[in-house]
């Protein structure tokens, strides 16, 4: 009775970290939670906004601004989605008047993800290699662009009050 009691219980704690395993090897937009909320900061000349709302149905989106000298220059759309068992990025920009930037968005594939912390690389042309998204803090949310130049650089916004 003891042995096959014990045997119940090896077998269900390989089947709970297999599952706990399993669950982990394919990331989901939940896993992007913390990135939620209104993020602002200087960026060039303006000011740069995300507003990242909540991760619903196999999908997390952000509104983003960049506004300066009593003008808004550039409005983008990101929206993450569950694909394939992985996260595809999909980045549109429009200038004022809502005129597109280019025919269509750029779509980047999940490259790592850890926590408080999630990086894409570019699976087509467009203005970006990679785009790494973390928050160090609970106040401070960090975007790393690196161009197809190869030029990179950060993007340091805080919490919008």
């Amino acid at each position: 009775m003891r042995t096959l009691l014990s045997v119940f219980l090896v077998v269900g704690a390989v089947i709970a970290s297999t599952a706990f395993a399993d669950h982990h090897m394919k990331p989901t937009v939940a896993d992007l939670a913390w990135m939620s909320g209104s993020w602002s900061g200087p960026a060039g000349p303006g000011t740069l906004e995300e507003n990242w709302i909540h991760p619903v149905d196999g999908s997390i989106a952000s509104l983003v601004r960049m506004t300066g000298g009593g003008t808004t220059s550039m409005v983008e759309l990101i929206v993450i989605e569950e694909e394939d068992d992985t996260l595809v990025l999909r980045i549109k920009q429009w200038d004022p008047g809502f005129s597109p930037r280019t025919p269509n968005p750029q779509k980047m594939i999940l490259a790592s993800l850890e926590k408080n912390r999630v990086s894409f690389k570019a699976t087509e042309d467009g203005g970006m290699s990679s785009l790494t998204y973390a928050r160090p803090t609970d106040d401070a949310f960090t975007i790393t662009v690196e161009t197809n130049e190869g030029a990179k650089f950060d993007i340091n916004l805080s919490r919008m009050k």
